[in-house]
């Protein structure tokens, strides 16, 4: 197959490539530019296994057979509370596959300096985000804890590693080398980087630490893609990149903090808030029926609860309700809410929740005061009024939906435990607060069941 076919296959792939994040910008049109990246990355993947410069297909198809098995059986099994950590755990393999595909790439003769530079950026950035993703992982599935691990000294630690892999990074291009032990080194203190870049960034940031990790697994494979010279490689890895950094800049305005903010605060770690007391009022799914049935607008305040009870579908079962009934439903939707971002847009569009409905935090909050009745479910952080109003809470600043100024909340947890990041919510104890204990996917199903009857 001649080059002039390929590079000109290539741009075609890069082309929906584009066309495909654009379309992924919007929840109507995103299943299609899923669909039509894919494709892209097929085409892309076809025409380079036809490439003359490969001799032998076994170890690659090999790979492929078992890369689909996994693929196809974690699609099928993973539940949607896993969801952000199976994106973790996707980031971290992006970057090891851009560390090997570096690594295999000094094995070419002639290598430049530029070849050398661009294998070193890599091995770096691919071995950081391998093993900042598997810290992600465990922090989000929390085998291990969920709070920022912060230590004496720790941003001069960093410095210093830093600055040791640009050392070691630079005695490598200068006599390049595979047995070269500073290469070896470089991997090692990429590996090492990535754990103490994650370690401390705490619960509620880990959205934008896996957003994070997604841009720079897109780095890496770009500069893997310079590395062995491939056209595709480099545009689909900056794409990501970029598209990674756009949305981690996103999500940093909505929570009012800097990216440094995030990497290097160790949230949580500093301030402690304000200790929260006050009388709780409890509602049964009786009462809850007898209020909703009376409201003309229900927005309904979705959070990381609502993947674990698996109640999204029930969710939009009582908004159906609701509409027949004669109300206005909305789902307000905050940017970091969840664990992933667009955590809580995916679990409401696997429920068939109309697009129109969903309602962005700036959006919502001009008129939540006109809401008869907010209904915040397994949601805490996003709605936490300390972040407004407790200058000593770790959340303070970051912009919330605000539910208590509705004239009615009903908040459903399984018990008065904060939330992911730890911080107690004063919403809790609010004079037009109802809590709605249990299961939330029980709760509304008692709730769907009085409308039924």
């Amino acid at each position: 197959m001649s080059a002039a076919f390929i590079n000109a296959t290539y741009i075609l792939s890069a082309a929906l490539f584009i066309f495909g994040l654009k379309q992924l910008s919007s929840p109507a049109t995103a299943v299609r530019g899923n669909l039509i990246s894919a494709v892209a990355m097929f085409i892309a993947v076809l025409v380079t296994l036809l490439s003359r410069e490969i001799l032998e297909y076994q170890w690659i198809v090999a790979a492929m057979v078992v890369g689909g098995i996994v693929g196809a059986v974690a699609a099928q099994k993973v539940e949607m509370t896993g969801m952000p950590e199976m994106v973790a755990l996707f980031n971290g393999s992006g970057g090891i596959a851009s560390l090997f595909v570096g690594w295999a790439a000094l094995y070419n003769t002639g290598n430049t300096t530029f070849t050398i530079i661009t294998v070193l950026l890599s091995v770096l950035i691919g071995g950081m985000t391998f093993s900042g993703s598997i810290i992600a992982w465990g922090k989000l599935s929390e085998v291990m804890t969920s709070s920022a691990i912060v230590f004496g000294a720790q941003r001069i630690v960093n410095a210093a590693l830093l600055a040791v892999l640009v050392i070691c990074g630079v005695l490598f291009a200068m006599d390049p080398s595979l047995t070269s032990p500073y290469f070896y080194a470089v991997i090692v203190l990429s590996l090492i980087f990535g754990v103490m870049a994650v370690i401390p960034v705490g619960g509620a940031d880990m959205p934008v630490v896996i957003s994070l990790l997604n841009s720079y697994s897109g780095l890496a494979a770009a500069a893997a893609g310079f590395a062995i010279n491939n056209i595709i490689l480099i545009v689909a890895g900056s794409l990501v990149g970029a598209a990674g950094i756009i949305l981690t800049n996103i999500m940093c305005k909505a929570m009012n903090r800097s990216l440094a903010n995030v990497l290097f605060s160790g949230f949580g770690a500093v301030k402690t808030a304000t200790k929260v007391e006050g009388e709780v009022k409890p509602i049964v799914a009786d009462d809850a029926y007898l209020i909703l049935e009376a409201a003309a607008s229900v927005t309904f305040v979705p959070g990381y609860g609502m993947a674990v009870a698996q109640a999204q579908h029930v969710v939009r079962e009582l908004g159906e309700l609701l509409e027949a009934n004669g109300a206005e439903v909305t789902y307000a939707i905050h940017p970091v809410a969840g664990r992933m971002p667009g955590h809580m847009n995916v679990l409401l569009a696997e429920a068939n929740v109309p697009y129109d409905q969903l309602v962005e935090m700036d959006d919502i909050n001009p008129r939540i005061s006109n809401v008869d009745v907010a209904v915040v479910i397994g949601a805490n952080d996003v709605v936490n009024p300390a972040a407004r109003e407790d200058e000593n809470s770790p959340i303070y600043g970051m912009p919330i939906i605000n539910v208590d100024q509705a004239r009615t909340v009903f908040v459903l947890k399984r018990s008065m435990a904060s939330g992911f990041s730890g911080v107690d919510n004063p919403l809790f104890f609010g004079e037009n607060t109802r809590m709605l204990f249990g299961d939330a996917k029980e709760s509304l199903s008692s709730v769907v069941a009085e409308f039924k009857n």
